[in-house]
């Protein structure tokens, strides 16, 4: 016999891999209240939901956007996620940048000599040295965890 996960388990788990539905009190269908089996907090589930409410009993996008809580732009993207990657296209991927993009070999080769000339600069003091020279602008902080990954690599 299989063990059910807990309520917590499986908050925990969708928080985890990122499939939290940040807005389950705006899933209003009715299969999401009070069943246990269709979960609101379980995004790609109820992402698949409101694709198939549309492509297969083709309610219109608007009310079916309007019963899930979700946007018009949101269903299309969900339908060319779906469309290319199938059920793990609703899977959320993380956003924004994959690493220090602004943190080129370049700008960290620059940032390690002016350090090194004057280690007494601070990280701030570095970040308005990259700006002036490079033009691009490097949160102090970033430049501060990338000299520490740089140490540990030595």
């Amino acid at each position: 016999m299989h063990k059910r996960k807990s309520h917590a388990d499986k908050l925990e788990s969708l928080r985890e891999q990122g499939a939290l539905n940040p807005r389950p009190q705006d899933v209003k269908h009715p299969l999401f209240q009070g069943n246990e089996f269709f979960d609101a907090r379980d995004l790609v589930q109820v992402k698949y939901e409101m694709l198939r409410q549309v492509q297969v009993e083709e309610v219109p996008v608007s009310q079916s956007v309007r019963t899930f809580g979700f946007s018009r732009p949101t269903l299309y993207q969900t339908q060319r996620a779906f469309e290319r990657e199938g059920l793990s296209g609703l899977v959320p991927h993380k956003r924004g940048p994959r690493r220090g993009h602004k943190l080129t070999s370049a700008v960290m080769q620059f940032i390690v000599e002016i350090q090194t000339a004057d280690p007494s600069l601070r990280h701030r003091d570095l970040a308005q040295r990259v700006k002036e020279q490079f033009g691009v602008v490097v949160h102090p902080r970033s430049i501060e965890r990338r000299l520490g990954q740089e140490k540990k690599r030595r």
